[in-house]
């Protein structure tokens, strides 16, 4: 699909970031759906609060990258910052693979996010 410049629209100078916000996205929702099937789901309250966090920081920062928003770079910086925290909290849970899964991708995702700036 090509817009009115010949560009590809589906194609973006952020669709690494993009691609790297939703995997995030899927993560944290899987991650906050097993925590929830899990016995002591009051242990797990934090990492559940953390992975809705950033779930939707994701979603939203990927939306404004997809448009090129002028406030794309402070967003993306501030996911960065949430996906930080989640997967720090994820990492207290390595005998949990869907925890230790949302880690790893969280903490791709805030490398991907804190490129933004310098693009």
């Amino acid at each position: 699909m090509r817009s009115s410049t010949g560009k590809n629209i589906l194609e973006s100078k952020f669709q690494s970031v993009i691609e790297a916000l939703n995997d995030c996205v899927q993560a944290c929702n899987a991650c906050m759906t097993d925590d929830l099937r899990e016995d002591d789901v009051q242990m797990l309250a934090k990492c559940i609060q953390l992975d809705v966090d950033c779930a939707d920081v994701c979603a939203l920062t990927s939306a404004y990258l997809s448009r090129e928003s002028e406030f794309a770079p402070a967003l993306a910086k501030q996911c960065a910052i949430v996906c930080d925290a989640c997967a720090e909290e994820c990492e207290k849970h390595p005998d949990m693979p869907h925890c230790k899964k949302s880690a790893e991708v969280c903490r791709r995702c805030a490398k991907e996010c804190r490129t933004v700036s310098r693009k």
